[in-house]
């Protein structure tokens, strides 16, 4: 795997409910990319895609799936040159036929912690 293309900042709130905001890389190899985010002792790693924007959705959906909502992200270094608050946040809204699960999820794991 090649050095990172772009680093991206994302916020939210994670799957207990805490507000987080940590930074997530996009990797490039062969043509596709791969983000990788690290939180806590958790790592997650999205399969390579085709796109940049395909494989953020990626990792969105698999944060989404795991409990994490309200989420939002936004670029923060094109390759090494610093963007600090110069880009705007992409909302990304929690989907709705999963929201309620996720909560009652993320309610039942919490009771267990």
């Amino acid at each position: 795997m090649d050095s990172p293309t772009n680093t991206y900042q994302i916020a939210g709130l994670d799957d207990l409910g805490r507000g987080f905001n940590r930074q997530f890389e996009m990797k490039v190899s062969n043509g596709t990319f791969q983000a990788v985010f690290r939180y806590e002792r958790f790592l997650l790693k999205t399969e390579p895609d085709v796109t940049e924007p395909a494989a953020i959705n990626l990792l969105i959906n698999q944060l989404q799936d795991r409990g994490y909502t309200q989420l939002r992200s936004r670029l923060q270094f094109r390759g090494e040159a610093y963007l600090g608050n110069q880009e705007l946040w992409e909302e990304h809204p929690d989907p709705e036929s999963r929201g309620l699960l996720a909560r009652l999820l993320r309610a039942i794991r919490s009771t267990f912690r």
